[in-house]
């Protein structure tokens, strides 16, 4: 008798960061050039808003190329969807094979510093701010996923607080980490390498390597180890 297997979960080989990314055709990086020697950071910023939404291949090649040409540094197999933006790209440095979901932003600083490593996946609605970040190698970053870098001092009490300055402070995503759709990691907070932090956390202190967050404010729920439940799936296991 044959049983129906419909709505179990089931496991699929992921894709992205899996398999080498085939290099950049020669005339990318040519393009790359020409548009920063051509054009120089206003009039990127500018013609960035010409190809920034659109799905057809002019517009991703033209938004890739921007990308290349307008930050410090940018490796090779970016892949940048529609809507996705950014403030002050010449501060950002990005790694090979990453991948920015549509309509995600990252806000940078004129003298700050946003650094994104190899094989970062970026979902969806994402929000960067990206004054002092650095996100480590093989990330991956849930749809409508935040990081705050700053808030005001609120001091003086006797002026509107939007006034006051801002503190800065390093946010740290350790390697092969992986953060909820809609999680929240607030200023100051480091997460540790493999480390899990749960949809819709809010993340108010550092999180240990390999751990499991969740909860607002975040709270350890567990190490990940080879017989986590999550994880069991993964190998077959079933009750």
């Amino acid at each position: 008798m044959s049983v129906d297997r419909a709505g179990e979960a089931r496991v699929v080989q992921a894709v992205h960061g899996r398999h080498e990314r085939p290099a950049d055709p020669p005339y990318q990086a040519g393009l790359a050039e020409e548009l920063r020697q051509s054009y120089g950071r206003a009039g990127l910023i500018e013609l960035y808003g010409r190809f920034a939404t659109g799905d057809g291949v002019v517009d991703t090649m033209m938004r890739k190329a921007i990308w290349q040409a307008i930050t410090r540094s940018c490796g090779t197999g970016l892949q940048v969807a529609g809507g996705a933006g950014f403030k002050h790209p010449e501060t950002f440095d990005i790694g090979n094979g990453v991948f920015i979901g549509a309509q995600a932003y990252i806000q940078g600083r004129f003298d700050g510093r946003c650094k994104i490593g190899d094989n970062v996946w970026i979902g969806p609605m994402a929000y960067f701010d990206a004054r002092d970040l650095v996100i480590e190698d093989s990330v991956g970053w849930g749809p409508g996923a935040k990081v705050l870098g700053s808030t005001h001092t609120a001091l003086p009490v006797d002026v509107p607080i939007i006034r006051t300055d801002l503190e800065i402070k390093p946010v740290r995503i350790g390697a092969w980490a992986d953060i909820g759709t809609n999680a929240t990691i607030l200023p100051g907070v480091t997460i540790g390498k493999g480390a899990i932090v749960g949809a819709g956390a809010v993340v108010v202190s550092d999180v240990e390597p390999f751990s499991v967050v969740a909860g607002v404010p975040a709270k350890f729920i567990r190490w990940r180890t080879e017989a986590d439940p999550v994880l069991d799936i993964s190998h077959g296991g079933r009750s």
